[in-house]
């Protein structure tokens, strides 16, 4: 079981589709930074093949300070604790750039 972290938006470089072609059952999704951009629904697309036991959340303070509402509802947002949370309870995290 892995945590994958994005950081960077869909339009910023290929980290998103590479992550979310490695994705495996148990694995979660974490959008951090310009990553929470990707919870817009323009983007909701990319997020429909993802494997069902994925899941998928952004750090609220990062959509917070960038405005951003009305985002994907598969995303369930998290705060620095449940950042930190999330990175114990996985045997891996992988940052995707």
């Amino acid at each position: 079981m892995t945590l994958h972290t994005i950081n960077k938006t869909p339009t910023e470089s290929s980290a998103l589709n590479n992550c979310l072609a490695s994705l495996s059952d148990g694995d979660a999704l974490l959008l951090i930074e310009n990553g929470v951009y990707a919870a817009m629904p323009g983007y909701a697309e990319l997020f429909t093949r993802l494997p069902a036991s994925v899941q998928c959340y952004l750090l609220g303070e990062d959509s917070s300070a960038r405005g951003l509402n009305d985002l994907n509802p598969d995303f369930r947002s998290i705060d620095y604790d449940g950042f930190v949370e999330l990175s114990c309870r996985y045997n891996k995290v992988v940052s995707w750039f």
